[in-house]
């Protein structure tokens, strides 16, 4: 696909025109396409400063770390910049092993944390098995997540909770885990919204064996649930780390960051953090990251994405229901959603064909026939018609 160009939930591509972009790209496209203001701070910067040390510091560098950490929860104090979403899950990592002095994580099944080696072992899905051996002392859990049935009844799935994960700490050894590393809702693998208290109950399990609680946010952070980084309206708890990316510039810069809580980031007044990245807090991507800060701000784009998100989620469930065989379980929170496919393999080859005839861009999980929508933050209440609309002709099409 050659994208030339584009603007706001729509891109232009060089030999297949206009397509609505339901997926926010590679869910990083929050502020949707065209963004002029993040072009130009880019080119500001150029004028600025385009080469420096890791260590060093410049007045934009210091803003954005101070803007990320005042929509944090109360403690957080320090940030790790990093290139993207895997580096900044590499080094919440270390991190981790660092202060606890442990090697061990826990992660679940239906779980993406990053392409690198040490993220990968924390992916409990499909693109780990082919890669393994990858790391050590990755241990994987069930998910737990509510689904909704056609007729607006839910059902909790997955065979996992907060408890059994506690239990598996235990049985694990006493104080041998250094991090639980968790996806808020996981993206990729369909929209996995946990049940009422689970949130809290990790927070419960990780206090009880002394365990790092590591948020990992890089696809659900900036708006996409509905609040800035994700995880707050899952509970009252706070995690120790949070891990970024993605939408801290709008996929307009490489950007990742590890905002870390007081509690962990004192441990290295002491001692030395063994992490360190030639283009940490490089000036481009900090440039982008801080003027995609300020259009979230001046633009109110996380609270309007809980209020689409309502919208969104009442489309995907009337879809449902009038699909009620073909689309047995759905999910979706602020604006991220998905519907399974209870289809056979040909069927669903030709439904997802049949939506990128249709030019509009979704994610497709064929492992667990699931189709994933994740539309930019920025996408107007007709866009959101007009792509349900599509997704409409192409079931119809495929009865």
């Amino acid at each position: 696909m050659a994208i030339v160009g584009g603007e706001g939930a729509w891109f232009e591509t060089k030999d297949q025109g206009r397509w609505l972009d339901f997926g926010s790209l590679s869910y990083q496209a929050n502020l949707g396409h065209g963004q002029k203001r993040i072009a130009e701070a880019i080119k500001a910067q150029c004028d600025e400063l385009l080469l420096t040390v890791p260590s060093g510091l410049y007045p934009a560098k210091t803003a954005l770390a101070n803007a990320l950490l005042a929509k944090a929860p109360p403690g957080f104090t320090k940030v790790f910049f990093t290139l993207g979403g895997s580096e900044a899950v590499e080094n919440a990592l270390k991190i981790a092993r660092l202060v606890t002095g442990r090697h061990k994580t826990i992660s679940r099944y239906r779980s993406y944390h990053g392409a690198t080696m040490g993220a990968l072992a924390l992916s409990g899905d499909y693109r780990r098995p082919v890669l393994e051996p990858v790391g050590v002392g990755a241990v994987h859990v069930l998910d737990c997540y509510e689904s909704r049935l056609p007729g607006g009844a839910t059902t909790i799935e997955g065979g996992g909770s907060a408890e059994s994960i506690a239990r598996t700490m235990e049985l694990e050894g006493p104080r041998t885990i250094a991090a639980l590393f968790v996806e808020p809702v996981p993206g990729q693998n369909g929209c996995l919204v946990p049940p009422g208290g689970y949130w809290d109950g990790l927070r419960a399990a990780c206090d009880a064996h002394g365990t790092l609680l590591v948020a990992d946010c890089v696809l659900n952070g900036f708006g996409r649930l509905g609040t800035y980084y994700g995880f707050e309206s899952l509970g009252s708890a706070s995690p120790d780390l949070i891990t970024v990316s993605k939408g801290i510039t709008g996929g307009y810069a490489p950007l990742g960051a590890v905002l870390v809580h007081e509690r962990v980031a004192k441990h290295f007044d002491d001692h030395v953090l063994y992490a360190g990245l030639t283009f940490y807090g490089h000036p481009l991507g900090v440039a982008a990251g801080l003027e995609a800060l300020r259009i979230y701000e001046e633009e109110r784009l996380i609270s309007r994405a809980a209020e689409l998100g309502r919208a969104f989620a009442a489309s995907l469930a009337s879809l449902q229901d009038r699909h009620p065989e073909s689309l047995p379980r759905t999910r979706a929170r602020g604006l991220l959603g998905a519907f399974e496919l209870a289809v056979d393999d040909a069927r669903f080859a030709a439904i997802t064909k049949a939506m990128n005839d249709a030019r509009l861009y979704v994610h497709v999980n064929k492992h667990f026939k699931t189709i994933v929508l994740a539309p930019p933050l920025v996408a107007t209440e007709a866009d959101l018609r007009e792509g349900f609309a599509r997704l409409e002709r192409v079931l119809d099409g495929a009865r």
